[in-house]
């Protein structure tokens, strides 16, 4: 049994910093329970040392002892077993179902970068031999792959706290990568955050890695944030959250004097595209499983579709309006992402030609919000740019446009986005024409289904163009998640017995290399 300390972790040592006190809050019962300290300036300093001593260490070792170290955390965060669960539940009010799907999601990614580690092929090592008789001058043995970068600061999001905070993605591919990881936990869920501590401490002291290669700071303080961001030994940025918090990160990474890439997801209003055609064929399951979207999770996926652009069809309104006002109201994650949605749906209550049709009480108070469905002409909507800012909630606004022309119209006005959906079987003209719209403006296109449900495979793509995402063409979800944390370094002329596995002549590793521009082993 493990028992919540209200600690920080920094490189093997538990630590009770003197900044300010926080607490978890449930959001079933409005009630705060356990006591955290925030970490300050020394504690950065502390675990980015560590964290810079034993990336040294780490630049030796094989994708091997990598792959057990990541192995070995995916066992200890189930060996927590329902502690882990029951504690989120209390934190997050996320069910203990959607919990468990997450934890397995979570594990399910170290085990896949630890095969990745292991194997290797992820460096694409690529080996160009000498031609010293070329004309009219020799070529080099050039050979170049990827190799780690150094320590990351890892940012935890609140809306995922097993997938994207401490023991998320950002985490398991730095790791993978090569990379110590500095995360500062998210301040809605701490204690669920220390318990994933607890696996990282075990996991590490029973694989022997350097204490620095992981540490964990918490704190309610944005001061610690910035802290984290600005030091040298600090090489990427992982985060998940607000457009906000993700600009504030990348304002203050291109200001050091040695800028570094932040890898942020951000706001996204993940438009979905209805043709009037195939409205008046299936409305009422494109209505059924849209508000399905819409709703789950309250609506607090980056992936809510928080727009559905369509030609007027007021039959369509009427059927999204009943499948709203029948779904459950689930509970918000925490009091502010509630104060932010109860300013969200007011500045759309307040903008003209804008209608709520669920409309109904949400008390300043209360954890548990309405589902609502807004509508907006094609004409208002594009007047107004404030209605394609992300509303984080179960919100979607209709945009009614005259035409498909309008519909188009509306489509390249918005932004970058994490996705974009395609419902249009019996109107193929349209359907082409936001599939090309689209390709411009999402890293994800989506026919007849629905944005929410991101697999986590070789093939996904989590991030967009700007705003969605800070670096359009990283993913945050899928194997190649893993290049952020890395940059390509060439070694030209180096003899075979100081080249890295990857590169040497006899492949040791067994992977795929380019060689002379073929890809073989």
């Amino acid at each position: 049994m493990t028992t919540i300390t209200g600690q920080s972790f920094i490189a093997g040592q538990w630590v009770s910093p003197a900044g300010k006190v926080f607490h978890s809050f449930n959001p079933y019962t409005g009630e705060t329970f356990n006591s955290f300290n925030s970490c300050g300036a020394d504690e950065v300093d502390a675990a980015l040392a560590a964290a810079r001593q034993a990336y040294g260490e780490m630049r030796a070792m094989c994708g091997g002892s990598i792959s057990d170290l990541l192995e070995a955390i995916a066992d200890e965060i189930e060996a927590l077993g329902d502690l882990l669960l029951k504690t989120c539940d209390a934190e997050t009010g996320l069910g203990l179902v959607r919990l468990t799907g997450e934890r397995g999601r979570t594990t399910g990614q170290f085990r896949a970068f630890a095969a990745i580690a292991r194997k290797g092929e992820w460096v694409n090592a690529s080996i160009d031999t000498a031609i010293p008789d070329r004309q009219p001058v020799p070529r080099p043995d050039l050979r170049r792959m990827m190799r780690g970068i150094g320590p990351i600061a890892v940012f935890g999001a609140s809306n995922f706290p097993f997938a994207f905070s401490v023991a998320g993605g950002d985490t398991a591919s730095a790791i993978a990568a090569g990379n110590p990881v500095v995360v500062k936990g998210h301040p809605a869920h701490p204690a669920t955050s220390e318990l994933f501590a607890v696996a990282f401490e075990r996991a590490i002291a029973g694989t022997g890695f350097p204490a620095g290669v992981f540490s964990l700071l918490q704190s309610a303080d944005h001061k610690v944030g910035v802290e984290l961001a600005k030091p040298p030994i600090v090489q990427a940025i992982g985060f998940t959250g607000s457009l906000r918090g993700g600009r504030a990160l990348m304002d203050l990474a291109a200001a050091r004097p040695q800028p570094i890439p932040v890898y942020a997801e951000m706001g996204s209003v993940n438009p979905v595209f209805l043709g009037p055609n195939t409205l008046a064929a299936t409305g009422d399951a494109i209505a059924a499983a849209l508000s399905g979207s819409v709703c789950m999770g309250t609506g607090q996926f980056c992936t809510s579709p928080g727009l559905a652009i369509m030609v007027e069809n007021a039959g369509f309104e009427d059927q999204m309006k009943a499948a709203m006002d029948a779904a459950p109201r689930g509970h918000l994650l925490n009091p502010g992402i509630r104060d932010a949605l109860h300013a969200g749906i007011e500045r759309l209550q307040s903008i003209d030609g804008v209608d709520w049709l669920t409309e109904a009480d949400f008390e300043i108070d209360s954890m548990t919000p309405p589902n609502a469905v807004f509508k907006v002409s094609g004409d208002a909507f594009l007047a107004e740019k404030q209605l394609a800012e992300e509303v984080f909630g179960p919100v979607t606004l209709l945009v009614a446009c005259r035409d498909e022309a309008q519909m188009l119209e509306v489509g390249e006005s918005l932004e970058g986005n994490l996705t974009g959906s395609i419902h249009a079987d019996d109107d193929p003209e349209l359907a082409g024409a936001v599939m090309s719209l689209l390709e411009e403006k999402v890293g994800r296109i989506i026919n007849n289904g629905y944005p929410t449900g991101v697999e986590v495979c070789s093939s996904q793509q989590h991030g967009g163009p700007y705003p969605s995402s800070s670096v359009a063409w990283a993913t945050s979800v899928g194997a190649d998640a893993i290049v952020r944390f890395a940059r390509f370094v060439a070694y030209q002329d180096v003899p075979e017995n100081m080249l890295p596995a990857a590169l040497k002549n006899s492949n040791p590793l067994g992977i795929f290399r380019k060689l002379n521009g073929e890809l073989t082993r």
